[in-house]
C-alpha cells in the first residue's frame, strides 16, 4: 500500500521527467516554469491512492495523473491572471515573470497537454475516464466564471457560494479519486461513494483556503495576506459578515466592497477588524469542520477494508490542519 507521501514523489519524479517541447521556447519555458514550482502535489497523489485502495496496477495511472497534475496547474496559471496575483508558491506568477499574453498561451497549451496524457490511460477505461476528466474540467471553468460573477454583486447567498466552490475546487478533488478508483477496478457505487468523499473533503479545503488568506502566515502561505479582500471576492467570510453585521458594520462593509480608490493595508484591516467583531474566524472553522465529517462519513461508508482506507484518513487529517 502507498502513503501519500509515496505517492506524492512518485508523481513528482514523473513530472520531472515528462516530456515537452523545447520549441518555441517562449510557449514552453512558461510550461515547465509553473510545474517546477512544486506544490503538493494532492490530486495526482489522489488518483495513485485510488487506484492502489482497489488493488489496481499502479503504473497504470500515473499518466492520468501526472494529467491531472498539469491541468490542475494551467487552472492557477490563467486564475492568476484573471484575480492579478503576483505570487505563486512563493515565486512571480508565470504572467509577471513573463507576460500576459505568454502566460494565456502557455496556459492554452497545457490544457491541451493534460487531455493528450489523459488519452493515454487503458483502452478498456479510457472512454469512462476521459468522460470524467472532460466533464471535470468544464465544471471547473464553469466555477471560475460563477466565481468572477459573484465579484460584481454586492450579495451572494452562502447555498451560491457553496456550489460555485464545489464547482471550481471540490470536483477536481472528487474525480482525481473516481478516476483513481475506475483505474483501479472499483465498481460504479464504490468510485461514486469515493467522489462524493472527495467532494466534500474538497469543499472543506477550499473554506480552508478562505481562511488561510485572510488569517494565515504570508510567510507560510507564500503570497500576500487578504488577496481576497483585495478582489472583493465573496468568500464565505465576506458573505457571513454580511448577513451577521449590524446595520452600522454592514454598512461599512459595503463601503469597502464598492470603494474603487484605497489604501490596500487600510482596506484589509478594515474588513479584519469587522470579521473579528463577528467570529467570523470561528464561524468558518465551524463550517469547515461540518464538511470534514460529512468527508468522514463517506469514506465509512465505503466498502473497503478499513485498515485500506487509512492513508485516505491520512490525507483527510492533513487537510484538515494545514496552513498553507
Amino acid at each position: 500500500m502507498y502513503t501519500l507521501l509515496e505517492a506524492q514523489n512518485l508523481v513528482e519524479k514523473h513530472i520531472q521527467s515528462l516530456s515537452i517541447p523545447d520549441t518555441p521556447p517562449e510557449l514552453y519555458e512558461p510550461v515547465r516554469y509553473i510545474l517546477s514550482l512544486g506544490g503538493k502535489r494532492i490530486r495526482p497523489a489522489l488518483v495513485i491512492l485510488a487506484c492502489d485502495l482497489f488493488d489496481g496496477e499502479v503504473a497504470s495511472a500515473l499518466i492520468p495523473a501526472v494529467s491531472i497534475e498539469v491541468f490542475h496547474n494551467f487552472t492557477l496559471l490563467h486564475d492568476d491572471i484573471m484575480d492579478r496575483s503576483e505570487r505563486r508558491r512563493g515565486s512571480p506568477t508565470v504572467h509577471v515573470k513573463y507576460n500576459e499574453n505568454v502566460a494565456i498561451l502557455s496556459g492554452d497549451v497545457m490544457s491541451i497537454l493534460a487531455s493528450r496524457l489523459m488519452n493515454q490511460a487503458p483502452g478498456n477505461v479510457l472512454n469512462l475516464v476521459h468522460d470524467v476528466f472532460t466533464k471535470t474540467a468544464m465544471q471547473v471553468c464553469e466555477g471560475q466564471q460563477l466565481d468572477m460573477n459573484f465579484e460584481e454583486l454586492l450579495t451572494v447567498s452562502e447555498v451560491e457560494y457553496l456550489a460555485m466552490i464545489e464547482l471550481k475546487t471540490a470536483v477536481l478533488i472528487a474525480a482525481s479519486l473516481k478516476i483513481g478508483a475506475i483505474l483501479g477496478g472499483a465498481s460504479q457505487r464504490d468510485s461514486e461513494d469515493l467522489y462524493e468523499f472527495g467532494k466534500n473533503l474538497g469543499i472543506a479545503f477550499q473554506l480552508q483556503d478562505d481562511l488561510l488568506d485572510t488569517y494565515g502566515d504570508p510567510g507560510v502561505m507564500g503570497k500576500n495576506q487578504g488577496t481576497d479582500i483585495m478582489d472583493n471576492k465573496k468568500t464565505f467570510l465576506v458573505i457571513h459578515a454580511l448577513g451577521a453585521a449590524s446595520p452600522a458594520q454592514k454598512e461599512e462593509l459595503i463601503t469597502w466592497l464598492e470603494k474603487k480608490d484605497f489604501d490596500p493595508k487600510e482596506k484589509i484591516g478594515a474588513v479584519i477588524r469587522i470579521f473579528d467583531s463577528l467570529n467570523i474566524k470561528e464561524e468558518t472553522e465551524l463550517k469547515i469542520k461540518d464538511y470534514y465529517q460529512k468527508a468522514l462519513s463517506n469514506l465509512e461508508d465505503l466498502n473497503r477494508p478499513e485498515e485500506r482506507k487509512a492513508e485516505l484518513y491520512n490525507f483527510a487529517s492533513f487537510l484538515r490542519t494545514r496552513n498553507r
